[in-house]
Parts: C-alpha cells; structure tokens; sequence
C-alpha cells in the first residue's frame, strides 16, 4: 500500500489546480517547476508531495473525462 496524503497536502493542491489549472500537466518534473515558478515558500519535501498529487489529481480528471 502507498502513503496517504495529508488534508493539508490535498487543500493546497487543490487551491493551485483552481488557481493556476494551465500550468499543471501530467508531468511530474514539471510540475514541480511551476510549482517553483508560483512560490518559494515550500520545503523540497512538501513541494514534491504537492506536485505528485497534482499529479494525480490531474491524471484522474482526465481519465474521467
């Protein structure tokens, strides 16, 4: 079984794709780029918790569409 992903982890995600929905992809990497490009305020660890899981939470919009 994989990790589970804190509230605090998903609200932010979610803020950003409703904020910033244009420059999430699919893409891991560059995710985490435009996460950097939006704020410097996120630790290493915290920032690529938040791309994976709009990562995810990218992927499954798609999929459902």
């Amino acid at each position: 079984m994989g990790r589970v992903r804190t509230l605090y982890i998903k609200r932010i995600s979610r803020e950003l794709i409703e904020k910033y929905n244009n420059l999430f992809s699919i893409d891991f990497n560059k995710n985490k780029e435009a996460l950097n490009k939006i704020s410097q305020y996120y630790s290493k660890t915290i920032r690529n918790k938040i791309a994976g899981a709009i990562t995810h939470m990218v992927k499954e919009v798609q999929k459902n569409e």
